[in-house]
């Protein structure tokens, strides 16, 4: 059985995916040699994954997928309640990112190491979150929610605007901002 809902949110991990993917190759170009920091278009990517991932799509997941799945399965209860914490703890995850890139950018060269830490740590603990949704929500929800249950959620996932365009474009906008800014094979511009 295909549920759109979790064909959803399985491409907004594809897009999470490269967007830190992208801030990785950033920074490893950086610290090579072959590019300068660029700051605004750093601080730019660390505003997208703050503002689709952690504002529309985990809050999506906490009250459509996981509700349902709470009341249909006592096995996924400590799997939910594990990823809802992580959900609560984004906000400062991504705080400390964007502190980290503020430090490096206050201190030059010496502070490359800090950031890049920062966003090992993040990208690492995104990678977890995401397979643990993936191998282990998905298969449950499938044994556990009726179709009733798919069809409340994936209207519900549907009606929801496309978070990577958002309300009036917002985030497409800043999507291509990104892309047209950074170099390749990240994005489209110069290097």
């Amino acid at each position: 059985m295909s549920n759109k809902s979790l064909d959803i949110i399985h491409d907004e991990h594809r897009a999470l995916a490269a967007m830190l993917s992208g801030l990785r190759g950033l920074v490893a170009s950086i610290e090579a040699g072959r590019l300068k920091p660029d700051f605004e278009l750093m601080a730019s990517m660390i505003e997208y994954i703050e503002m689709v991932p952690e504002k529309v799509h985990h809050p999506k997941e906490d009250t459509y997928l996981f509700a349902r799945l709470r009341e249909r399965s006592a096995e996924a209860l400590p799997v939910i309640e594990r990823l809802e914490a992580e959900h609560r703890e984004g906000d400062a995850r991504i705080a400390t990112l964007r502190s980290a890139l503020e430090a490096y950018r206050r201190e030059g060269e010496a502070g490359l190491d800090g950031f890049q830490a920062a966003l090992k740590t993040y990208i690492e603990h995104e990678w977890q979150h995401m397979n643990t949704e993936e191998h282990l929500i998905f298969p449950l929800a499938r044994k556990h929610l009726s179709a009733e249950d798919w069809a409340q959620i994936d209207a519900a996932f549907l009606a929801n605007d496309n978070p990577w365009q958002g309300p009036a474009g917002k985030y497409a906008a800043l999507f291509t901002r990104i892309v047209n800014t950074a170099p390749a094979p990240v994005g489209l511009g110069g290097g």
